[in-house]
Protein backbone atom coordinates (compact mmCIF):
# COMPACT_ATOMS: atom_id res chain seq x y z
CA UNK A 1 0.00 0.00 0.00
CA UNK A 2 1.16 3.55 -0.79
CA UNK A 3 1.67 5.56 2.41
CA UNK A 4 -0.62 7.96 3.61
CA UNK A 5 1.29 11.03 2.88
CA UNK A 6 1.84 9.82 -0.59
CA UNK A 7 -2.16 9.36 -1.41
CA UNK A 8 -2.41 12.94 1.02
CA UNK A 9 -0.44 14.56 -1.90
CA UNK A 10 -2.22 12.68 -4.92
CA UNK A 11 -5.53 13.06 -3.25
CA UNK A 12 -4.72 16.78 -3.23
CA UNK A 13 -3.75 17.27 -6.40
CA UNK A 14 -6.60 15.57 -7.84
CA UNK A 15 -9.09 18.19 -5.59
CA UNK A 16 -7.34 20.90 -6.91
CA UNK A 17 -7.13 20.17 -10.70
CA UNK A 18 -11.25 18.82 -10.34
CA UNK A 19 -12.95 22.05 -8.52
CA UNK A 20 -16.52 22.25 -8.05
CA UNK A 21 -18.57 23.07 -11.21
CA UNK A 22 -21.16 25.37 -11.48
CA UNK A 23 -21.84 29.33 -13.41
CA UNK A 24 -23.15 31.15 -10.48
CA UNK A 25 -19.55 32.92 -9.16
CA UNK A 26 -20.93 33.90 -5.86
CA UNK A 27 -22.20 30.28 -4.74
CA UNK A 28 -19.22 28.12 -6.41
CA UNK A 29 -15.76 30.41 -5.42
CA UNK A 30 -16.43 29.75 -1.58
CA UNK A 31 -16.68 26.45 -2.21
CA UNK A 32 -13.80 25.99 -4.37
CA UNK A 33 -11.75 28.25 -1.77
CA UNK A 34 -12.09 25.80 1.14
CA UNK A 35 -11.72 23.22 -0.96
CA UNK A 36 -8.16 24.29 -2.04
CA UNK A 37 -6.78 25.18 1.67
CA UNK A 38 -5.85 21.59 1.96
CA UNK A 39 -4.50 19.86 5.17
CA UNK A 40 -3.59 16.50 5.60
CA UNK A 41 -7.12 14.92 3.76
CA UNK A 42 -6.69 12.29 6.66
CA UNK A 43 -10.40 11.31 5.83
CA UNK A 44 -10.77 10.71 2.31
CA UNK A 45 -7.46 8.77 2.63
CA UNK A 46 -8.44 7.05 4.92
CA UNK A 47 -11.40 6.33 3.08
CA UNK A 48 -8.52 5.63 0.00
CA UNK A 49 -6.43 3.00 1.98
CA UNK A 50 -9.69 0.80 3.53
CA UNK A 51 -10.45 0.43 -0.29
CA UNK A 52 -6.87 -0.54 -0.81
CA UNK A 53 -6.34 -2.66 2.03
CA UNK A 54 -9.51 -4.77 0.88
CA UNK A 55 -8.52 -4.75 -2.83
CA UNK A 56 -11.21 -2.46 -4.05
CA UNK A 57 -11.57 -0.73 -6.95
CA UNK A 58 -9.99 2.65 -7.15
CA UNK A 59 -12.36 5.01 -9.05
CA UNK A 60 -15.23 4.05 -6.66
CA UNK A 61 -13.05 4.68 -3.94
CA UNK A 62 -12.09 8.09 -4.98
CA UNK A 63 -15.85 9.04 -5.65
CA UNK A 64 -16.95 8.20 -1.99
CA UNK A 65 -13.10 9.89 -0.54
CA UNK A 66 -14.60 13.37 -2.43
CA UNK A 67 -17.87 13.16 -0.80
CA UNK A 68 -16.43 12.88 2.29
CA UNK A 69 -13.69 15.66 1.99
CA UNK A 70 -17.01 17.88 0.73
CA UNK A 71 -19.08 17.09 3.82
CA UNK A 72 -16.18 17.91 6.20
CA UNK A 73 -15.39 20.94 4.24
CA UNK A 74 -19.31 21.82 5.13
CA UNK A 75 -19.36 21.07 8.57
CA UNK A 76 -15.87 23.72 8.50
CA UNK A 77 -17.55 26.31 6.93
CA UNK A 78 -20.87 26.34 9.28
CA UNK A 79 -18.55 25.69 12.44
CA UNK A 80 -16.39 28.54 11.74
CA UNK A 81 -19.64 30.63 11.53
CA UNK A 82 -20.83 29.33 14.69
CA UNK A 83 -17.05 29.97 16.29
CA UNK A 84 -17.02 33.42 14.41
CA UNK A 85 -13.52 32.29 13.60
CA UNK A 86 -11.17 34.57 11.22
CA UNK A 87 -8.86 32.05 9.98
CA UNK A 88 -8.77 28.49 8.84
CA UNK A 89 -5.50 27.06 7.65
CA UNK A 90 -4.29 30.64 8.19
CA UNK A 91 -6.44 31.96 5.61
CA UNK A 92 -9.76 33.60 6.23
CA UNK A 93 -12.32 31.51 6.60
CA UNK A 94 -14.99 31.76 3.75
CA UNK A 95 -17.62 34.22 5.98
CA UNK A 96 -14.95 36.40 6.58
CA UNK A 97 -13.76 36.67 2.82
CA UNK A 98 -17.54 36.88 1.48
CA UNK A 99 -20.19 37.14 4.39
CA UNK A 100 -21.85 35.27 6.32
CA UNK A 101 -25.42 34.95 3.79
CA UNK A 102 -22.94 33.40 1.22
CA UNK A 103 -20.84 30.74 3.48
CA UNK A 104 -24.50 29.48 4.92
CA UNK A 105 -25.65 29.04 1.34
CA UNK A 106 -22.25 27.82 -0.17
CA UNK A 107 -21.83 25.44 2.58
CA UNK A 108 -25.25 24.41 1.79
CA UNK A 109 -24.97 23.56 -1.91
CA UNK A 110 -21.47 21.47 -0.96
CA UNK A 111 -23.47 19.27 1.35
CA UNK A 112 -25.87 18.51 -1.41
CA UNK A 113 -22.63 17.90 -3.53
CA UNK A 114 -22.25 15.10 -1.24
CA UNK A 115 -25.09 13.39 -2.33
CA UNK A 116 -24.04 13.98 -5.69
CA UNK A 117 -20.91 12.36 -5.73
CA UNK A 118 -22.47 9.52 -3.65
CA UNK A 119 -25.10 9.24 -6.46
CA UNK A 120 -22.14 7.40 -9.11
CA UNK A 121 -21.58 5.19 -6.24
CA UNK A 122 -22.18 1.32 -7.69
CA UNK A 123 -26.22 0.39 -6.66
CA UNK A 124 -24.76 -2.86 -5.05
CA UNK A 125 -23.32 -0.87 -2.22
CA UNK A 126 -25.02 2.64 -2.16
CA UNK A 127 -27.88 1.65 -0.13
CA UNK A 128 -24.75 0.50 2.96
CA UNK A 129 -22.78 3.47 1.95
CA UNK A 130 -25.72 5.65 2.28
CA UNK A 131 -27.16 4.20 5.71
CA UNK A 132 -23.19 4.34 7.24
CA UNK A 133 -23.31 8.21 5.76
CA UNK A 134 -26.37 9.21 7.50
CA UNK A 135 -25.73 8.35 10.48
CA UNK A 136 -22.30 9.36 10.91
CA UNK A 137 -23.57 13.03 9.43
CA UNK A 138 -26.45 13.16 11.97
CA UNK A 139 -24.05 12.22 14.64
CA UNK A 140 -21.46 15.08 13.58
CA UNK A 141 -24.58 17.53 13.90
CA UNK A 142 -24.75 15.88 17.58
CA UNK A 143 -21.42 16.10 18.48
CA UNK A 144 -21.55 20.14 18.02
CA UNK A 145 -25.01 20.56 19.96
CA UNK A 146 -23.26 19.11 22.50
CA UNK A 147 -20.37 20.80 22.23
CA UNK A 148 -22.48 24.44 21.92
CA UNK A 149 -24.68 23.27 25.47
CA UNK A 150 -21.42 22.49 26.86
CA UNK A 151 -20.23 26.63 26.78
CA UNK A 152 -23.52 26.78 29.42
CA UNK A 153 -22.17 24.13 31.74
CA UNK A 154 -20.09 24.90 34.71
CA UNK A 155 -16.46 22.71 34.05
CA UNK A 156 -17.44 20.91 37.84
CA UNK A 157 -20.57 19.65 36.42
CA UNK A 158 -19.44 18.38 33.28
CA UNK A 159 -17.69 14.96 33.66
CA UNK A 160 -14.88 13.66 31.27
CA UNK A 161 -17.43 10.29 29.70
CA UNK A 162 -19.54 13.33 28.79
CA UNK A 163 -17.04 14.89 26.89
CA UNK A 164 -15.68 11.94 25.24
CA UNK A 165 -19.02 11.19 24.01
CA UNK A 166 -18.73 14.98 22.51
CA UNK A 167 -15.18 14.16 20.63
CA UNK A 168 -16.78 10.56 19.22
CA UNK A 169 -19.38 12.53 17.61
CA UNK A 170 -18.03 15.60 16.90
CA UNK A 171 -15.14 14.18 14.81
CA UNK A 172 -14.01 10.49 15.57
CA UNK A 173 -17.02 9.26 14.04
CA UNK A 174 -16.24 11.09 10.14
CA UNK A 175 -13.02 8.69 10.29
CA UNK A 176 -14.48 5.51 11.53
CA UNK A 177 -17.04 6.65 8.56
CA UNK A 178 -14.42 7.49 6.32
CA UNK A 179 -12.67 3.82 6.69
CA UNK A 180 -16.25 2.06 7.01
CA UNK A 181 -17.05 3.18 3.03
CA UNK A 182 -14.15 2.08 1.78
CA UNK A 183 -14.25 -0.62 3.22
CA UNK A 184 -17.54 -1.12 2.08
CA UNK A 185 -16.62 -0.43 -1.52
CA UNK A 186 -13.94 -3.30 -1.53
CA UNK A 187 -16.91 -5.79 -0.26
CA UNK A 188 -15.31 -6.12 3.07
CA UNK A 189 -16.68 -8.65 5.67
CA UNK A 190 -19.43 -7.32 8.18
CA UNK A 191 -16.55 -8.25 10.86
CA UNK A 192 -13.90 -6.42 9.04
CA UNK A 193 -15.85 -3.66 8.10
CA UNK A 194 -17.03 -3.24 11.76
CA UNK A 195 -13.09 -3.71 12.89
CA UNK A 196 -11.57 -0.96 10.81
CA UNK A 197 -14.51 0.99 11.71
CA UNK A 198 -14.08 1.09 15.53
CA UNK A 199 -9.83 1.59 14.37
CA UNK A 200 -10.76 4.79 12.99
CA UNK A 201 -13.32 5.61 15.91
CA UNK A 202 -10.41 5.30 18.72
CA UNK A 203 -8.24 6.84 17.07
CA UNK A 204 -10.13 9.89 16.19
CA UNK A 205 -10.93 10.03 20.02
CA UNK A 206 -7.13 9.44 21.11
CA UNK A 207 -6.09 12.26 18.25
CA UNK A 208 -8.85 14.78 19.85
CA UNK A 209 -7.41 14.26 23.59
CA UNK A 210 -3.94 14.66 22.03
CA UNK A 211 -4.97 18.06 20.76
CA UNK A 212 -5.62 19.11 24.38
CA UNK A 213 -2.73 17.47 25.94
CA UNK A 214 -0.44 19.40 23.10
CA UNK A 215 -2.01 22.92 23.74
CA UNK A 216 -0.01 22.60 27.54
CA UNK A 217 2.25 20.11 27.57
CA UNK A 218 3.76 19.94 23.62
CA UNK A 219 7.42 21.34 22.98
CA UNK A 220 6.27 24.82 22.41
CA UNK A 221 8.84 24.88 19.52
CA UNK A 222 8.23 22.05 18.44
CA UNK A 223 4.35 22.75 18.34
CA UNK A 224 4.65 25.90 16.19
CA UNK A 225 2.71 28.22 18.50
CA UNK A 226 2.38 29.53 21.72
CA UNK A 227 0.84 26.62 24.56
CA UNK A 228 -2.07 27.12 26.95
CA UNK A 229 -4.25 28.52 24.50
CA UNK A 230 -6.97 26.89 25.83
CA UNK A 231 -6.15 27.96 29.12
CA UNK A 232 -6.70 31.58 28.39
CA UNK A 233 -9.21 31.13 26.65
CA UNK A 234 -11.16 28.91 29.38
CA UNK A 235 -11.70 26.22 27.24
CA UNK A 236 -13.35 23.13 28.57
CA UNK A 237 -10.43 20.46 27.86
CA UNK A 238 -10.10 16.84 28.69
CA UNK A 239 -7.32 18.59 31.09
CA UNK A 240 -9.59 20.98 32.71
CA UNK A 241 -12.24 18.34 33.18
CA UNK A 242 -9.75 15.64 34.23
CA UNK A 243 -8.85 18.57 37.05
CA UNK A 244 -12.11 18.98 38.34
CA UNK A 245 -12.35 15.28 38.82
CA UNK A 246 -9.47 14.80 40.84
CA UNK A 247 -9.42 18.01 42.52
CA UNK A 248 -9.59 18.74 46.62
CA UNK A 249 -11.85 20.97 47.32
CA UNK A 250 -9.02 23.86 47.95
CA UNK A 251 -8.02 22.96 44.20
CA UNK A 252 -11.34 23.31 42.76
CA UNK A 253 -11.45 26.98 44.75
CA UNK A 254 -7.90 27.87 42.58
CA UNK A 255 -9.66 26.19 39.46
CA UNK A 256 -12.86 28.51 40.36
CA UNK A 257 -10.53 31.70 40.78
CA UNK A 258 -8.37 30.68 37.44
CA UNK A 259 -11.44 31.01 35.39
CA UNK A 260 -12.53 33.95 36.49
CA UNK A 261 -9.57 35.66 36.75
CA UNK A 262 -8.50 38.60 34.75
CA UNK A 263 -4.68 38.31 35.50
CA UNK A 264 -2.50 38.55 32.50
CA UNK A 265 -2.58 35.46 30.17
CA UNK A 266 0.95 34.13 31.56
CA UNK A 267 0.18 34.38 34.89
CA UNK A 268 -2.86 32.48 34.33
CA UNK A 269 -1.22 29.96 32.27
CA UNK A 270 1.56 29.55 35.03
CA UNK A 271 -0.90 29.21 37.50
CA UNK A 272 -2.80 26.64 36.22
CA UNK A 273 0.04 24.59 34.78
CA UNK A 274 1.22 24.33 38.65
CA UNK A 275 -2.20 22.83 39.53
CA UNK A 276 -2.14 20.30 36.70
CA UNK A 277 1.23 19.34 37.66
CA UNK A 278 -0.16 18.79 41.16
CA UNK A 279 -2.88 17.05 40.12
CA UNK A 280 -0.89 14.77 37.82
CA UNK A 281 -2.70 15.47 34.44
CA UNK A 282 -0.13 15.62 32.14
CA UNK A 283 -0.14 11.79 33.36
CA UNK A 284 -3.11 11.25 33.22
CA UNK A 285 -4.32 12.71 29.79
CA UNK A 286 -1.35 10.52 28.66
CA UNK A 287 -2.56 7.33 29.85
CA UNK A 288 -6.32 7.90 28.39
CA UNK A 289 -4.82 9.27 25.05
CA UNK A 290 -2.49 6.07 24.88
CA UNK A 291 -5.66 3.65 26.40
CA UNK A 292 -8.16 4.98 23.12
CA UNK A 293 -4.83 4.53 20.74
CA UNK A 294 -4.14 0.44 22.12
CA UNK A 295 -8.12 -0.10 21.60
CA UNK A 296 -7.89 1.32 17.70
CA UNK A 297 -4.02 -0.91 17.33
CA UNK A 298 -6.48 -4.05 18.77
CA UNK A 299 -9.67 -3.49 16.44
CA UNK A 300 -6.69 -3.18 13.52
CA UNK A 301 -5.02 -6.76 14.65
CA UNK A 302 -8.45 -8.44 14.24
CA UNK A 303 -9.04 -7.41 10.59
CA UNK A 304 -8.16 -10.11 7.78
CA UNK A 305 -5.47 -8.98 5.90
CA UNK A 306 -1.93 -9.63 6.33
CA UNK A 307 0.59 -7.35 8.35
CA UNK A 308 2.08 -5.78 5.70
CA UNK A 309 -0.71 -4.57 3.83
CA UNK A 310 -1.98 -3.30 7.12
CA UNK A 311 1.07 -1.54 7.69
CA UNK A 312 0.31 2.08 5.90
CA UNK A 313 -2.92 2.43 8.34
CA UNK A 314 -0.27 1.35 11.86
CA UNK A 315 2.13 3.90 9.82
CA UNK A 316 -0.59 6.51 10.16
CA UNK A 317 -2.20 5.53 13.92
CA UNK A 318 1.85 5.69 14.99
CA UNK A 319 2.35 9.23 12.98
CA UNK A 320 -1.12 10.69 14.44
CA UNK A 321 0.56 10.83 18.24
CA UNK A 322 3.97 10.86 17.72
CA UNK A 323 3.31 14.97 18.29
CA UNK A 324 2.52 14.08 21.95
CA UNK A 325 6.15 12.37 22.69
Amino acid sequence: MEDWHGLGRAFNKFINEHPVPGELKGLYEPINYILRLGGKRIRPVLCLMANELFDGNEQQAMKAALAVEYFHNFTLIHDDIMDEAPLRRGQKTVHEKWDRDTAILSGDALFVKVYQKLEDISSVHLPFVLKVFNQTAIEVCEGQQLDMDFEDIAPDKLSLDRYIEMIRLKTAVLLGCSLKIGAILANASEEDTENIYQFGLNLGIAFQIQDDYLDAFANSEAFGKQLGGDIIANKKTFLLLKAYEKANDDDREQLNMLLQSSAESDLKVERMMTLFQKLDIEKSTRECMLAYHTLALEALDQIDATQEKKQSLLDLAKSLLVRAN
